[in-house]
């Protein structure tokens, strides 16, 4: 039959097999930031989604960004920490305006007020600690941090951010 549709090769089943996505346990917030990037943990974010994150593209600043000729426009807001939507906030490292510094700030805090945990990489390590009034010093060479509470732990590695990940619902 897969020859009457000239197909170069016979259709594959997957039933029973292959890929399933994680399911999504929680929706968290990712704060958009010109050249943003996960620093030295570049598989950040398919950890994350793998242990069941789905990760809502928010605005802090610049509005819409594109990011290699592909737009990629906000699906969260700052207030959706308020309601409880967004369990979490994720910082990338990258370039932000004054503007987007003080948006970035406010995003932080909220989700720190409401008791959601805030993942952070590369340089937006020294900006969260820095908009919870936080020393950064002990963590200037810790690739990321989970702040929850006032409690600030270092992520050494995708293990480590995996075992952080699971803890957000």
């Amino acid at each position: 039959m897969y020859a009457q549709r000239k197909a170069p090769h016979a259709p594959r089943s997957h039933a029973g097999r292959g890929f399933r996505p994680a399911p999504i346990r929680a929706r968290v917030g990712l704060a958009m930031r010109r050249s943003m990037n996960f620093g030295p943990m570049p598989d950040a974010e398919s950890v994350l989604r793998a242990h069941g994150l789905s990760l809502a593209p928010m605005e802090v600043g610049e509005g819409g960004l594109s990011i290699g000729g592909t737009s990629v426009l906000a699906t969260a807001r700052a207030s959706d920490l308020d309601s409880g939507a967004l369990k979490g906030l994720v910082v990338p490292a990258g370039a932000a305006d004054e503007a987007g510094d003080a948006a970035l700030a406010d995003a932080i805090s909220r989700a720190c007020a409401k008791g959601a945990p805030v993942l952070a990489f590369g340089e937006g390590v020294a900006a969260t600690l820095r908009a919870l009034g936080r020393p950064a010093g002990p963590f200037a060479d810790a690739p990321a941090v989970v702040v929850s509470g006032d409690d600030v732990q270092p992520l050494a590695d995708a293990e480590a951010l995996g075992a952080a990940a699971g803890r957000i619902h």
